[in-house]
């Protein structure tokens, strides 16, 4: 059975910046950053030949050479199984340790809540507040999501625990309503005359 990473191949992008402008090095370093490369040493890195890293890539790399630096994209293939497994751990190591962090943060999101509900704060502003955190929570997590191209394993809980800390805010948002809005009128009965 070949995995995905074998069929699509892997791609070595070395970049050199020197000679260009200096933000550059940091416009380089955030995208590759943000496609989750795996530096294999100071200006080399490796990603997964996957078409939409590739046009990305591409892109990057176009960039470079515009402004003056240097760039290359090359394909590779592992002749050693292990040595790609190893690869793909370290990825998803990488990633399992971002969708940690969001792990560490969103408690505090959850307690929050569960505060604002005892103290009976529970007004549709806390609400507003609580659902921006919960959107900044799901914008941070598809980032992670975007460049965890092997499953990392603690990207399921990750998802688990935003999707039950959205289920607390649903609960947060009815008891606002129940707090803000007016009991509806009973009707009355109407006398015959």
């Amino acid at each position: 059975m070949r995995s995905e990473s074998r069929e699509q191949g892997w791609l070595v992008i070395s970049v050199s910046t020197a000679g260009a402008p200096d933000s550059l090095r940091v416009q380089v370093w955030r995208k590759l950053r943000s496609l989750g490369a795996l530096y294999l040493q100071q200006s080399v890195c490796l990603l997964p030949a996957r078409p939409e890293v590739l046009r990305d890539v591409r892109r990057l790399a176009d960039r470079v050479r515009h402004q003056g630096g240097t760039a290359r994209v090359l394909p590779m293939t592992f002749t050693d199984p292990a040595e790609e497994q190893a690869v793909i751990a370290e990825l998803n190591t990488a990633r399992d340790a971002e969708y940690a962090e969001v792990l560490e943060r969103l408690p505090e999101l959850r307690r929050e809540l569960a505060d604002e509900q005892a103290r009976g704060n529970a007004t549709y502003a806390e609400v507003e507040e609580s659902e921006a955190d919960l959107q900044r929570f799901r914008s941070w997590l598809a980032k992670i999501a975007a460049r965890d191209y092997f499953a990392a394993p603690v990207g399921q809980d990750a998802r688990d625990a935003v999707e039950h800390a959205a289920a607390e805010l649903l609960a947060s948002e009815e008891a606002a309503l129940r707090a803000e809005a007016p009991a509806p009128a009973t009707p009355r009965a109407v006398k015959n005359r």
